[in-house]
C-alpha cells in the first residue's frame, strides 16, 4: 500500500481490505450486473475496468464475459468502448458517446435503453432494472465513517452503493482529494419524497460524501488513471455567429425587463456549438453569470479566469486534458467556484423549474414545426443519446435549440439540412422548445402557432439552400388540408421524409420538386373525412354526428 493511498483511507478497518487490481477479478464472472460512479469522463472507474479488458483479450474471452452495466452517463474510451470491442457488455444504460459502443447497438448486438438522465436514478431505485451485483465506484478520499469522497463526478454512485450487493472502491491518488466540493443528495422514493431545498444555485442541501455500508466493501484498489477529458476545437465561424445570435438575444430580453442583467442560471450542453456559445457569454457584456448544468467544459474556467462567473453547478467537471491541469494547479481558487451534484439532483425537474434555467442544447434536425431529433440519424441509426436535454427543454424558463443550419453530405458541402418537413425522430416536441437558432438566424416562436412558427423557423433558420423547398412544402399542405378543415398542423405523409430518401439515394436533401400531387382532395388521404375507410368499408357513426365514433372519442 503506497503512503498516498493510505493517507486518503482514514477508516482503519478498510485497510485490510486494499488489494491490487488484478485481484479483484476473482469478483467477476459473466452474466453479472454492475453499477459504475460517473459522469461523461470524470469520476468514472479506470483501473478494474482497464483491467478486466485487458483480461479478456489476453485470454481471448471475446463474448464469453459479458455484463450489464449501469453507468451515469458515458464514461471515458479506455473502459466501456473498449469493453464493446471486446464484446464484454449486453446491457448499457443510460447514455452512451462510444464508436464501437454505437457500432454494437445499431448492429443489434448491444441492448441500450435510452433515458432521460434525470429518471435513470430514480427508475434504478425504484428497481426497474434488477438487482446489481457490484457497485464500482471511484474515490479520491475514504472518511472514518466509511462514506466516500467521489472525484470530479459522482453521476449515480450513491444509488449504485446503496442497491448493490457488493462494493469495490478505486481511490484515485492521481488528483487532489474533491472533499467539500460535493453536495450528495439522498432523496426517498415515493410517497415519502420530500422538497428539495435548493432555491440558489450555490444552496447546498445534501452531504459532502456517498455514504455506503463498509460491510459490502470487498476490496479496496488504487488508481493512478486520470479521467480522460475531450479536448474540444477552437469555435468554427458558424458556431460563433450562433453564439452571436444567443447573446444577442439575451441582451434584448434584458432591455424589455424579461431577464435580469445577469440573465438567469444557464443550462449548456456539450460539442462544438455548446462550447462556442459559452465563448460568446466569455466575451460579453454579461457579468455573474451563474451555470445550472450537467458539465462545466473547459469554457467555464474561461468564466472564471474573465471575472465573469458566479457560480457554477454541475454533475461532472468534463474538462480536457489540459483543463484538469489547469484546475488543479489552481484548485484552491476554481474550488470555491463549484459544486458537484448527483445527476438526480443537476437534472431534476423540480429545481430546473425553480431556478427559471435557460437549456441550451444541440440536435442532429429539428423540424419546420419545431420538433428536434437529438438522437438519431435518419431516424434509425442512434448516435449518441438523448442525455439530459429534455429534463432540462420541459422545464426551463428558456428552451433553446442551437444547430448549423446545414451539415455537409460525402458529395455536397451542404448536402444534409437540419431543418426538415418532419424529423426523422422525435426527441423533444414542439411543446418542449421556445427559441430555435442557427447561424443563418434566430426564431423566437413564443406565442406562435404552428404555421407561423414553420413560417418564421424556415425564415430564420434555414439555410438559403433550403428555404424554398421548406417553404412549397408547406404551402402545398396548406392548400390542401385548410380547405378542409385539417390544417391546424399540415402535412404532406407521403413526401414528408422525401428530403432523407434523397439523401440516403442521391447524397443531397436538395430536390428538384416535391413528388406529390398538388392540391390532391384530403378525403383521398383522411378516410374518416366522408366516413370511409381507406379499402372503402363503413366507419360506426354517432346518431348525432357525421363522423365516426372512434373519430369522435379519439378528438
Amino acid at each position: 500500500m503506497s503512503t498516498e493511498l493510505l493517507s486518503r483511507i482514514a477508516r482503519p478497518s478498510f485497510h485490510s481490505k486494499v488489494m491490487q487490481v488484478g485481484d479483484t477479478l476473482k469478483f467477476f464472472r459473466d452474466g453479472q450486473t454492475l453499477g459504475m460512479s460517473g459522469f461523461t469522463p470524470a469520476g468514472y472507474p479506470k483501473a478494474i475496468a482497464v483491467m478486466l479488458g485487458e483480461h479478456v483479450e489476453q485470454n481471448k474471452l471475446q463474448g464469453k464475459m459479458r455484463f450489464k452495466v449501469l453507468a451515469g452517463a458515458s464514461t471515458g474510451a479506455e473502459t466501456l468502448d473498449n469493453w464493446a470491442r471486446l464484446d464484454m457488455l449486453s446491457d448499457l444504460y443510460p447514455y452512451q458517446t462510444g464508436k464501437n459502443i454505437a457500432k454494437r447497438i445499431n448492429a443489434g448486438e448491444l441492448n441500450f435503453k435510452d433515458v432521460h438522465l434525470s429518471n435513470f436514478p430514480n427508475f434504478l431505485s425504484y428497481g426497474y432494472y434488477g438487482d446489481i451485483d457490484i457497485a464500482i465506484i471511484e474515490a479520491t478520499e475514504i472518511l472514518p465513517d466509511g462514506s466516500i469522497v467521489p472525484g470530479a463526478a459522482s453521476g449515480i454512485a450513491q444509488e449504485v452503493a446503496h442497491h448493490a450487493k457488493q462494493i469495490l472502491i478505486e481511490v484515485n491518488t492521481s488528483m487532489p482529494s474533491f472533499k467539500g466540493l460535493h453536495d450528495v443528495v439522498y432523496d426517498q422514493i415515493p410517497p415519502h419524497r420530500r422538497p428539495l431545498m435548493i432555491s440558489r444555485v450555490d444552496d447546498r442541501c445534501g452531504e459532502p460524501t456517498v455514504r455506503l455500508d463498509p460491510g459490502k466493501v470487498i476490496g479496496i484498489v488504487e488508481s493512478q488513471l486520470p479521467d480522460q477529458g475531450r479536448t474540444l476545437a477552437p469555435p468554427r465561424q458558424d458556431e460563433l455567429k450562433i453564439a452571436e445570435h444567443i447573446t444577442e438575444f439575451m441582451e434584448s430580453l434584458v432591455k424589455r425587463g424579461t431577464l435580469p442583467p445577469n440573465l438567469l442560471p444557464l443550462q449548456s450542453g456539450v460539442g462544438g456549438i455548446a462550447n462556442a456559445v459559452m465563448v460568446g457569454f466569455s466575451k460579453s457584456k454579461f457579468q455573474d453569470l451563474e451555470l445550472y448544468t450537467e458539465v462545466a467544459q473547459d469554457n467555464v474556467l474561461d468564466l472564471c479566469d474573465a471575472g465573469k462567473l458566479k457560480f457554477c453547478s454541475t454533475a461532472a467537471l468534463s474538462f480536457s486534458t489540459g483543463g484538469f491541469q489547469r484546475f488543479y494547479n489552481e484548485f484552491d481558487k476554481y474550488r470555491e467556484k463549484f459544486v458537484i451534484r448527483p445527476q438526480a439532483i443537476t437534472n431534476h425537474p423540480e429545481l430546473i423549474r425553480r431556478l427559471g434555467v435557460i437549456s441550451m442544447n444541440t440536435p442532429v434536425e429539428i423540424d419546420m414545426y419545431g420538433h428536434a431529433n437529438s438522437t438519431h440519424a435518419l431516424g434509425s441509426k442512434l448516435l449518441n443519446g438523448i442525455g439530459g436535454s429534455g429534463d432540462f427543454f420541459r422545464n426551463g424558463f428558456l428552451s433553446i435549440v442551437h444547430t448549423p443550419s446545414t451539415r455537409p453530405s460525402k458529395s455536397d458541402p451542404t448536402g444534409i439540412s437540419c431543418v426538415v418537413p418532419f424529423a426523422s425522430h422525435v426527441d423533444h416536441t414542439e411543446h418542449d422548445i421556445l427559441i430555435y437558432v442557427t447561424e443563418q438566424g434566430l426564431a423566437d416562436t413564443r406565442g406562435l402557432d404552428p404555421r407561423k412558427r414553420a413560417r418564421l423557423i424556415i425564415e430564420k433558420c434555414a439555410h438559403p439552400d433550403y428555404k424554398d423547398q421548406l417553404l412549397d412544402y408547406l404551402q402545398i399542405a396548406e392548400k390542401r388540408h385548410l380547405p378542409s378543415g385539417s390544417g391546424h398542423q399540415p402535412h404532406l405523409l407521403e413526401v414528408a421524409f422525401q428530403m432523407h430518401v434523397n439523401l440516403q439515394k442521391h447524397g443531397t436533401m436538395k430536390l428538384k420538386s416535391w413528388d406529390v400531387v398538388r392540391n390532391s382532395p384530403v378525403p383521398d388521404q383522411q378516410p374518416w373525412a366522408s366516413g370511409a375507410s381507406s379499402s372503402g368499408t363503413s366507419q360506426a357513426k354517432s346518431p348525432q354526428s357525421s363522423e365516426p365514433i372512434w373519430y369522435r372519442l379519439a378528438t
